[in-house]
């Protein structure tokens, strides 16, 4: 789609939303959301946010960003996906399911090296190419993209083969983190957002030039498009206090979502 065909559904999309904002308590409704793991505790906040502003309900479902993609295509009744990359929002959006031209960046992620052990993790993330751990989390890197940017971080860093035995892997980025914290792996690839307000243990912030960006987006998708509560919720995103609550997560946050 051209920009200029983009930015004219953008702004009839804002355009809606600025009525929807302003519905009140007795014409609430709800938009049903499916939320990338990783985004979890950012994506609460937020819903508890938009609900005191609007009176809407934001009903929020948390996965891996592949799995969701899989649901949404065979039916499942979410009405917005934020999703932690940008190719499953695109393919939603060519394929039909979402509203074209709906799709914007609304976070990009950081990728971490954790342990709940002191002094574990260095800060270079020179422990991966040591024997102190027996097992490494990553989430599957086939449906999370954080999982994948792992994969890539081992790759550039030339352990990828070496850490093969050793890996965990779960199901999503919050599965992941749930196998360090409970210690059934010392180590693992977490999303940065899952460490706010976690003290001690010991921890590497991978630099973002060993793997892809983790730029993720949210879209619209056709179940919710006559759902003024949707396109308020994706409204509500795009603002200024929904980019305060996602910075404060650790977070980057593009300057015009």
């Amino acid at each position: 789609m051209p920009t200029s065909a983009r930015r004219s559904v953008l702004t009839a999309l804002a355009v809606g939303a600025v009525l929807a904002l302003s519905a009140t308590a007795a014409a609430a409704a709800e938009v049903k959301v499916a939320v990338a793991a990783n985004f979890t505790e950012p994506a609460r906040e937020i819903a508890a946010r938009f609900k005191a502003r609007t009176g809407h309900d934001a009903i929020l479902g948390f996965g891996s960003s592949g799995q969701f993609f899989a649901q949404i295509a065979n039916g499942a009744p979410y009405e917005v996906f934020l999703s932690a990359d940008v190719e499953r929002p695109q393919k939603a959006e060519a394929d039909g399911l979402a509203v074209a031209g709906s799709r914007f960046t609304y976070a990009t992620g950081r990728l971490v090296l954790y342990s709940t052990t002191r002094g574990l993790v260095d800060a270079s993330g020179a422990v991966l190419k040591t024997d102190r751990f027996r097992k490494l989390a990553i989430a599957d890197p086939k449906t999370a993209p954080y999982g994948l940017a792992a994969v890539e971080t081992m790759r550039r860093l030339g352990v990828e083969a070496r850490l093969k035995p050793r890996l965990v892997q779960g199901a999503s980025i919050a599965q992941a983190y749930q196998f360090v914290d409970t210690g059934a792996a010392e180590l693992g690839f977490v999303a940065l957002s899952q460490l706010a307000g976690v003290t001690g243990g010991s921890r590497w912030v991978v630099p973002a030039g060993l793997h892809t960006p983790i730029d993720q987006q949210a879209v619209l998708l056709k179940t919710g498009a006559n759902n003024a509560a949707a396109t308020a919720f994706l409204a509500f995103l795009r603002g200024a206090e929904a980019r305060a609550v996602i910075r404060r997560y650790g977070y980057e946050v593009p300057r015009n979502p």
